[in-house]
């Protein structure tokens, strides 16, 4: 067994905590490593990183991880043997983080979004490709059991022709009124690199294309609904960044998306989210670990009439979707897969280049709101 140097900067945070540190990290390591195609395994071995010393003393404690150091600036980091740079930082400080570690040589994955605007993150992904260094971003909704059982049911040819689909994503988060956000005040501050559009529709855009085809025209109205919040400091403060965007995407083929985000709605569906697919042969409804379908020969005729109540009850008209096997962490799944490409070189298509495309969709989301039109998505420029 060989173990493989992590620096994990950001890891203070609530994700960089939970889903990159313990259950996929720790998780690793408890297993024994990550088995490589010729028999041997890899250990990850962490150093955390963060700019709050009595947080990282915390974790390491915590969670028995001998390595740690406050150094925001990498100094003493990059100077190491360690092998793997990985970035949860908060989105404005992960650019210049990133060229330096790969000027150091390092091989880098990070969190989306790869970069704060188009500009950066092409230069990102065009200086990791220069590089030689491998190079990854977070795609982790491709892994979530529902995504995987919508997946399965393309490769079936379930659906006949794909018509459209409907997202559905969001939850109540609280203002700090009265009871505790939660949700990190940053998100609502636009100068930090928060709001819904930046939060979410670099998600969007490799689900919508890794199942159904690149997102081609976009037209999106995105909303400050709550205007004023209160940070983990209990001072109140002015959100300025998007709490809610509501888009309309045109796919590569045709197909239709309609996708809702918010933070500022009252959950009433199954899961906090829900993808509805439609197509000639029949409809799905994916949530984060359950699928449902309804093949076209057991589509009930409903026929509208409001001056009857309605005494069908449609959601007996869906079967669910089988397990079929043991679903694991998706944070840990992609961590496992790109450790793989790292020591094995293993195929793994989930670099900056789709980084890019992700902040392509955003920027042309934020374009569309503010000039009230639908716009057209250009080829990735790398």
């Amino acid at each position: 067994m060989k173990e493989l140097g992590i620096i994990m900067n950001g890891v203070t945070g609530r994700m960089g905590t939970n889903q990159h540190l313990v259950r996929s990290i720790l998780a690793l390591r408890e297993e024994g490593g990550v088995e490589l195609p010729d028999g041997e395994r890899v250990l990850p071995d962490p150093v955390l990183v963060g700019r709050d010393e009595r947080k990282l003393r915390r974790l390491s404690e915590e969670y028995g991880v001998e390595r740690w150091t406050a150094d925001p600036d990498l100094e003493s980091c990059l100077d190491g043997d360690d092998t793997v740079y990985f970035d949860s930082q908060i989105t404005n400080r992960r650019a210049p983080a990133l060229l330096r570690a790969i000027e150091a040589g390092k091989h880098v994955y990070c969190e989306k979004p790869l970069a704060s605007d188009l500009d950066t993150a092409v230069e990102v992904a065009r200086t990791a490709e220069a590089s030689g260094v491998k190079h990854g971003i977070v795609q982790d909704k491709l892994w979530l059991p529902g995504i995987q059982k919508l997946q399965r049911l393309l490769d079936m040819d379930f659906f006949g022709e794909v018509l459209s689909v409907r997202v559905e994503f969001g939850y109540w988060v609280f203002t700090g009124h009265g009871q505790p956000a939660q949700r990190p005040s940053w998100n609502y501050r636009a100068e930090d690199g928060g709001g819904i559009i930046d939060d979410m529709f670099s998600h969007w855009s490799y689900v919508l294309e890794t199942l159904f085809g690149r997102v081609e025209s976009v037209a999106c109205l995105g909303r400050t609904h709550v205007p004023r919040r209160v940070d983990e400091a209990g001072e109140e403060y002015e959100a300025t960044a998007d709490d809610a965007a509501y888009a309309i995407m045109e796919l590569d083929g045709g197909t239709v998306a309609q996708v809702n985000s918010s933070w500022t709605t009252r959950v009433n569906r199954d899961d906090l989210l829900e993808i509805q697919v439609d197509g000639t042969d029949g409809s799905a409804v994916a949530g984060l670990r359950d699928c449902k379908t309804q093949s076209h020969a057991n589509t009930p005729k409903p026929v509208w009439n409001p001056d009857t109540p309605t005494n069908h009850d449609f959601t007996d008209d869906w079967s669910d979707v089988p397990n079929n096997r043991e679903f694991e962490n998706a944070f840990k799944q992609q961590w496992a897969a790109f450790l793989r490409h790292v020591a094995a070189d293993e195929p793994f298509p989930y670099d900056f280049r789709e980084g890019v495309k992700g902040i392509q969709l955003t920027e042309a989301s934020h374009r569309s709101w503010d000039e009230r039109r639908t716009v057209d998505i250009d080829e990735p420029p790398v």
